[in-house]
């Protein structure tokens, strides 16, 4: 199907499971032609599956159905919306079985398709004889596994638009696939297309985390207003790719260019070779404009053709974990804090090995309000505060073990240091299975796109094998040739002031590995930027916790860099034991460090 609309406008509603119901209520008003929600991140899959050992009827984001899909599939219906989601997780076919009954009750007809195949556990023997590894650690895959998803692509969902279907429901696609499959569907774009297919997906990126393309998580916070009334996205996309974003009217939070620009580098590691099902994407010329208050203009997507192999995540369970906090307050607030944790610690390690239980398997005590996670570059006036909360983290293969643990915490309010409060967090500390994630590729002929519309037979969707991918660049080589400036020398007159006053920032994961954009606020103050944030200023300055290398991305087109930090997380998602395991903080804390400027451009750019 060719669409002869000029754009096609579509409103993410959802950016992970767990996020506001608002947002449906919000986008079904606005005058889209599709809803898309996005519920499923890395560690997500593990959880449904573990929810479908016990219920065979369950595995996929309820939410979507009890929550947004009550309060607006009506309307969706009446108003010609289509609705694609990730929601049905590891059992898309319960998800969609789901929706059709609601519809029953709400007295509407829907088709309701499902995209699958993504299953590939079946062919872990296979693969495990192979020898395949995890590709950020190397690791052997190990012996028994929760689950294993290949993230696919858009084709089966533009297959199950062009079947007729009016909601489709995917297991693990890539976030951005449920974007690029309307506008496949909608424009009729072909293999081949890579730049259309780039564009689309970068479209998709941007709303897939909700009010993060709206203001959300935006470095100048001070600026956004109405967050309770904050309003999820809209894409206006043309059939050449390029694409407009906005918000519904009357809704707060605000569209700017750079809260897009932070949200474009969100996640990504080199943004000239972003790798996804159906493209590899350039997005390091693209063009962000803000054309007035309300809507930005995104354009200059590029994109490749795509490899040859599916990422699969595969989680697995590796013995249990439990974190408690307590909070300190008085004199010496950090030290008691300390002490209380080290306490804990002791005493309980003691009662396990008298018990005969055997030693933690690990162990991590963290203070928040001391400024932790700035390292070395901490403020010493932040290590007297008068008020202090650890956080005690324990592993152990045993469950009853960190039971143990769980039930020594509450002791400290009367056993150890004055001015604790042991009701930070309500009850007994709960003890969790530790997941594991575990990545690695899977050749494309490997694995069958499935798509299923209604009661009909199961289609195998035909994909593109794609090619063979060298990722050999020469990172630094890249960086010398990225900017067409001169970096200033140093005169003498300038000003040291923190990152935030001449560049913006925001950080994500993806497994152990965290990014950081950083963008300057002005082509005046890029070459400043540049001279001053090097990839080697960054490991330094990040030295307590970056473990690995340091990349530093260029991407001309927004002013910006895109900073590559390799095992940075404690081994991310639950397998950290940091209060941020996903990296979420690390802009912020870059945007303290020091720069130099000149003078006499800070006070004109101020």
């Amino acid at each position: 199907m060719s669409s002869n609309k000029k754009t096609i406008r579509i409103g993410g509603a959802s950016g992970f499971w767990g996020d506001s119901a608002v947002g449906a209520n919000q986008l079904v008003d606005a005058n889209i032609d599709y809803l898309v929600f996005d519920y499923l991140a890395e560690l997500t899959m593990s959880i449904l599956a573990s929810a479908r050992t016990k219920k065979p009827e369950l595995g996929y984001a309820t939410d979507f159905v009890t929550a947004a899909m009550r309060d607006t599939l009506k309307r969706c219906v009446e108003r010609g919306i289509k609705v694609i989601s990730n929601a049905g997780g590891i059992n898309p076919a319960a998800c969609a079985q789901a929706v059709e009954k609601l519809a029953e009750e709400l007295g509407v007809k829907v088709k309701v398709a499902i995209v699958h195949g993504d299953d590939v556990m079946p062919l872990v023997p296979e693969l495990r004889e192979q020898g395949v590894k995890d590709f950020y650690t190397g690791a052997p895959i190990p012996d028994r596994l929760i689950s294993a998803n290949a993230y696919l692509g858009a084709m089966p969902i533009a297959a199950a638009l062009a079947a007729g279907a009016d909601v489709v429901i995917t297991g693990r696609v890539v976030d951005s696939a449920v974007v690029l499959g309307a506008l496949i569907h909608e424009f009729g774009w072909k293999d081949g297309d890579y730049d259309q297919f780039a564009g689309a997906s970068l479209a998709g990126h941007i709303i897939e985390c909700g009010c993060q393309a709206t203001g959300g998580l935006h470095t100048d916070w001070d600026t956004i207003p109405d967050w309770d009334n904050i309003g999820y996205p809209i894409v206006e996309c043309a059939a050449d790719g390029s694409f407009l974003v906005t918000k519904p009217q009357d809704t707060g939070g605000k569209i700017l260019a750079l809260a897009v620009s932070e949200q474009m580098l969100y996640e990504i590691h080199d943004p000239a070779a972003y790798i996804l099902p159906d493209v590899i994407c350039d997005f390091s010329a693209v063009d962000i404009t803000q054309i007035d208050p309300d809507r930005v203009q995104v354009r200059g997507a590029r994109g490749m053709a795509p490899t040859n192999a599916y990422k699969v995540s595969a989680t697995y369970q590796d013995g249990f974990t439990c974190a408690a906090v307590l909070a300190i307050v008085g004199f010496d607030a950090a030290a008691k804090a300390q002490r209380t944790g080290e306490a804990v610690l002791s005493r309980t390690r003691r009662m396990l090995i008298e018990q005969g239980m055997g030693d933690y398997t690990d162990t991590h005590l963290e203070l928040l309000g001391v400024e932790q996670p700035y390292g070395a570059n901490a403020n010493p006036n932040a290590q007297q505060p008068f008020e202090a909360v650890v956080k005690m983290t324990t592993r152990h293969t045993k469950k009853e073990a960190l039971s143990l643990f769980a039930r020594e915490i509450a002791p400290s309010g009367t056993s150890f240091s004055p001015g604790t409060v042991s009701g930070l967090a309500p009850g007994r500390p709960s003890v969790s299975p530790l997941v594991r994630l575990f990545s690695f590729t899977v050749p494309k002929t490997k694995v069958n796109n499935l798509m299923t519309l209604g009661d009909g037979a199961e289609q195998i969707i035909s994909v593109p094998p794609g090619r063979a991918y060298d990722s050999g660049s020469n990172p630094e080589a890249k960086d010398r040739a990225g900017f067409d400036v001169d970096l200033p020398d140093l005169t003498g007159d300038e000003v040291e002031v923190p990152l935030i006053r001449i560049a913006v920032a925001r950080s994500g994961d993806k497994g152990d590995t965290s990014n950081i954009g950083v963008i300057a606020r002005s082509e005046a103050l890029l070459p400043y930027m540049l001279r001053e944030v090097t990839a080697e200023r960054v490991k330094q300055y990040f030295a307590h916790y970056v473990q690995g290398d340091v990349i530093r991305h260029p991407v001309p087109g927004i002013r910006a860099v895109n900073f590559e930090m390799k095992r940075a997380l404690d081994g991310g998602g639950l397998a950290s034991m940091r209060l941020d395991k996903l990296g979420k903080s690390l802009g912020q804390i870059l945007l303290r460090m020091p720069v130099r400027i000149s003078a006499h451009l800070l006070e004109k750019t101020s």
